[in-house]
């Protein structure tokens, strides 16, 4: 029998994430092979990714690859995951979720500077929003690239996925605080397994895969996601958090230069939270966040 084939991004991280699955797979016996790819993400390193205007910029090229069936299953970041799936592609399952915090790595040596680096529009929102007065610039390409800029030049720092460095083994070797104030992109620190729709093995592997906390979760944080119509790089944070048979969440809607910022956060009983994103996003929207998104549109085209 042939090896099932799990496609991943050739990156350091895409590729401890997929390994992860597939020691998974083969728990249960199943003989597996890794297939890198480079996405379209990786080889446009040098610019930011809202100036690229291509949605699911980490996840196309596995997603063709899918489809021409050159790879059985595709691994991601679940935050890179656009919310409506390309036509003939399932979600398989979501893993149990790793930290969701965002994380400002800082150098040994405390800086005076008022310089912060980050790729992402939403991190950068947040730190406007609470530091107005600094100044933010774009770090782009893999974590440890992203790392060592960060070390090279005299900033304060720079801003990074927690779970990444987690995944990476990285995070006992640097100075870093957790940002708690700065909420997550939807779906951070989880990760998403996909495969053809027709695949005769999908409810197999989500049976025994699939962490339904994490997929409720996350389903109702890209919910949110998707009401306000954003993507993956927009000002937008949300995190859903389950406690016993309750649900709690929280979201915002930023301004590209977090002057205004419109935040939302409810609990409720689990079994009542199934629309919750979406009813979340609308209060959004009826707050003034209609506007801001307006404005996003405009900035971002």
């Amino acid at each position: 029998m042939k090896p099932l084939r799990i496609g991943t991004r050739d990156s350091p991280l895409a590729r401890v994430q997929a390994e992860k699955v597939q020691r998974q797979i083969e728990s249960r016996g199943v003989k597996t092979e890794i297939t890198a790819l480079k996405s379209q993400g990786d080889v446009m390193a040098e610019r930011p990714l809202y100036a690229l205007g291509i949605r699911g910029i980490f996840t196309k090229t596995l997603d063709v690859a899918l489809h021409q069936g050159r790879i059985d299953l595709a691994v991601h970041s679940l935050k890179d995951v656009p919310t409506q799936l390309p036509q003939g592609i399932s979600q398989v399952a979501i893993l149990p979720r790793g930290p969701s915090a965002d994380v400002w790595v800082k150098h040994a040596v405390p800086s005076q500077s008022h310089t912060l680096a980050t790729g992402s529009l939403r991190r950068r929102a947040f730190w406007l929003h609470r530091f107005p007065t600094d100044r933010v610039v774009n770090l782009r390409g893999h974590v440890q690239t992203r790392l060592r800029t960060v070390a090279q030049n005299p900033w304060k720092g720079g801003i990074f996925a927690e779970a990444g460095l987690a995944h990476m083994g990285l995070l006992q070797s640097l100075h870093y605080e957790r940002l708690d104030w700065m909420l997550p992109a939807p779906a951070q620190g989880a990760i998403g397994i996909y495969a053809r729709s027709s695949c005769r093995d999908l409810a197999t592997w989500r049976s025994w895969m699939n962490h339904e906390p994490t997929a409720i979760c996350t389903r109702i944080e890209r919910d949110f996601l998707s009401a306000l119509e954003g993507g993956c790089s927009a000002p937008i944070g949300a995190l859903a958090q389950i406690e016993g048979d309750r649900l709690s969440f929280s979201g915002a809607l930023l301004s590209l230069d977090g002057t205004q910022k419109i935040a939302v956060s409810q609990t409720l009983a689990l079994d009542r939270a199934k629309d919750l994103g979406r009813e979340m996003a609308q209060r959004v929207l009826r707050q003034g966040g209609a506007e801001i998104r307006a404005a996003l549109r405009r900035q971002m085209t």
